[in-house]
């Protein structure tokens, strides 16, 4: 498994919110438990709030925050495109200064975080990538509220879901669908969407299919 792909599964084991005992993540990924106090590191450093110590577990935490702001998901949203656009523009003042912001903001985000991270939209590993998912949220934000299905692209396979939820992960963004092509529930990385397309066709709610039965069939 690549150190990426197992950092995103150490991320779905511990959205749970319970504390998650190393030697317990490292049986699920199937790796040291050096290489696990590494992995928490490295993920906490890349903006993923994570609490926990050595011996005792990890979990992750509240939801960010920006003291005295509460963000909501689409302020993020907002937020972390407009840095991603103003950072990667010609203009090398705006760009200076988009990188300032980003690390007066990773100062304060979340304020209980014991380290510092990378500098918060222009992170370097593990979802360097993270930006490429960027063009997709509005869509994918209007598929949900209008409860219209997706036709995706994903490592050269198509499936057709019902998008559920959004969430973000320290620079990361999934999304929560119901798939209707492997009749099961997934959670997708924003990022790794090639091509992407809402359908006229709309969804009604089903209990079994919604995003409260995903949340209790992890649990």
């Amino acid at each position: 498994m690549r150190r990426a792909d197992r950092l995103m599964a150490l991320v779905q084991i511990l959205r749970d919110g319970a504390l998650h005992r190393a030697g317990d993540l490292a049986a699920a990924v199937d790796v040291s438990l050096r290489t696990i106090y590494r992995d928490m590191e490295t993920l906490a450093a890349s903006g993923v709030p994570i609490e926990g110590e050595r011996g005792v577990g990890y979990h992750v935490t509240a939801a960010i925050t920006l003291p005295p702001l509460n963000l909501t998901m689409t302020e993020l949203e907002a937020l972390h495109m407009g840095l991603m656009a103003v950072g990667g523009g010609n203009d090398a003042e705006l760009a200076t200064a988009a990188n300032t912001l980003t690390q007066k903001l990773d100062a304060v985000m979340p304020e209980d975080r014991s380290r510092s991270p990378a500098p918060y939209s222009f992170a370097i590993y593990p979802f360097a990538d993270a930006a490429k998912g960027f063009q997709h949220l509005p869509q994918i934000r209007q598929a949900i509220r209008a409860r219209q299905k997706l036709l995706l692209s994903i490592g050269g396979h198509h499936k057709t879901v019902r998008p559920l939820q959004l969430d973000y992960w320290g620079r990361l963004w999934t999304c929560v669908v119901w798939c209707e092509t492997t009749k099961g529930f997934d959670d997708l990385r924003v990022d790794q969407i090639t091509d992407m397309r809402i359908l006229p066709s709309l969804f009604v709610d089903e209990p079994e299919k919604s995003y409260t039965a995903y949340l209790s069939q992890r649990k």
